[in-house]
């Protein structure tokens, strides 16, 4: 695969999303993964941009913990919330809770908040905040979706890069952020790994 900037050094990811590792896989990022828990609750009176920020720091952190010296790479961590009237919409627990969460988004703009954050020694983190909208959905629709079982282990029960595409008459924002890693801002993050002359295209 050529690559359209100089190489990345490689990384760790903290997360099993698959989704995230195919979307590094694309701009060409080699990378390690490594498995994190972290407890997501939100905290009392915390906002969705503050949350998203402080558990992709909490996943790097806990990734970078993981590593031993002297193999220890850069670890990048990163959180994604479907927000809709200042609330958090996490993954559904059950196939009704699903559905209650699509028929609150239908008709209706959302935000998508995805936070990338990466550690090297200092860390570094970068927000995406996305506006989708839905066309209205008929009971049929939410239920024939839920039954592909694509959107019961998404937050906001919904997969853009899936059937959900069918649902979603306009996008402001980060296609990929959506997706779970905002690719320009990742890009960002990767590039301050590397050295100046790299950068500059020198």
């Amino acid at each position: 695969m050529e690559i359209l900037y100089c190489p990345f050094p490689p990384i760790a990811l903290a997360s099993a999303s698959p989704r995230r590792q195919a979307l590094l896989t694309q701009i060409g990022v080699e990378f390690k993964r490594l498995n994190v828990r972290v407890d997501e609750s939100p905290q009392p009176g915390e906002m969705p941009a503050s949350y998203v920020r402080r558990l992709a720091v909490a996943k790097a952190q806990a990734g970078w913990k993981q590593q031993l010296p002297p193999d220890q790479l850069p670890v990048l961590g990163a959180d994604t919330a479907v927000v809709i009237d200042d609330n958090i919409l996490g993954k559904p627990t059950d196939q009704a809770h699903a559905e209650a969460m699509l028929a609150r988004l239908s008709g209706r703009s959302h935000q998508v908040l995805t936070a990338v954050a990466l550690i090297d020694g200092g860390i570094q983190c970068q927000l995406s905040v996305s506006t989708v909208t839905f066309k209205p959905l008929t009971k049929a629709e939410r239920q024939a979706y839920l039954a592909s079982g694509e959107g019961l282990d998404k937050a906001g029960a919904y997969a853009i890069q899936g059937q959900a595409a069918l649902f979603i008459s306009y996008l402001e924002g980060s296609y990929s952020g959506v997706m779970g890693l905002p690719l320009y801002e990742t890009g960002e993050l990767l590039r301050s790994l590397l050295p100046r002359k790299e950068i500059a295209g020198e």
